[in-house]
């Protein structure tokens, strides 16, 4: 779905997370970022992932990364999520979906034969200086930290 690919300029965004702060890719600058993207917070495959990434929180900080979640949800979906599965990262609130479009995981997606518009469940590792060092697009919700680490 999306066209950017390992090497590319990370697109610069900025948006809300679930307690309201204003968050942008700058801020991560000199540091690594995984920004996972997932349909819906708490479904059960965006469970799992963000379950995963919790459960591994101090292996990504060992190795120097930072972990953002996004999706379309509103803060307070966010917030409730974040709370109830006691994530410890940011989830943003890009209910205009500005940094969905930026980053191409927008589009058609098909479900029991049904085709409707939704977010495709996408990783991207970025490197201290904004350059996408991988695009993962098959995650594996369960083992999504093996993936990326």
């Amino acid at each position: 779905m999306t066209t950017l690919k390992a090497g590319d300029k990370a697109p610069e965004f900025s948006a809300e997370d679930q307690d309201g702060n204003k968050i942008q890719l700058s801020d991560f600058e000199g540091r690594k970022l995984v920004l996972f993207f997932y349909p819906k917070a708490s479904t059960p495959g965006c469970t799992a992932e963000a379950c995963n990434l919790r459960d591994n929180w101090e292996k990504f900080k060992e190795n120097g990364y930072t972990i953002l979640g996004v999706s379309a949800d509103s803060k307070k979906r966010q917030q409730n999520f974040k709370n109830k599965y006691e994530l410890p990262f940011p989830l943003l609130a890009d209910e205009d979906k500005e940094v969905i479009n930026a980053y191409g995981v927008w589009g058609p997606k098909n479900f029991m034969g049904k085709e409707y518009e939704g977010i495709h469940r996408t990783t991207f590792v970025i490197d201290e200086n904004g350059k996408i060092e991988e695009v993962i697009q098959k995650v594996k919700t369960k083992e999504h930290s093996a993936q990326i680490l």
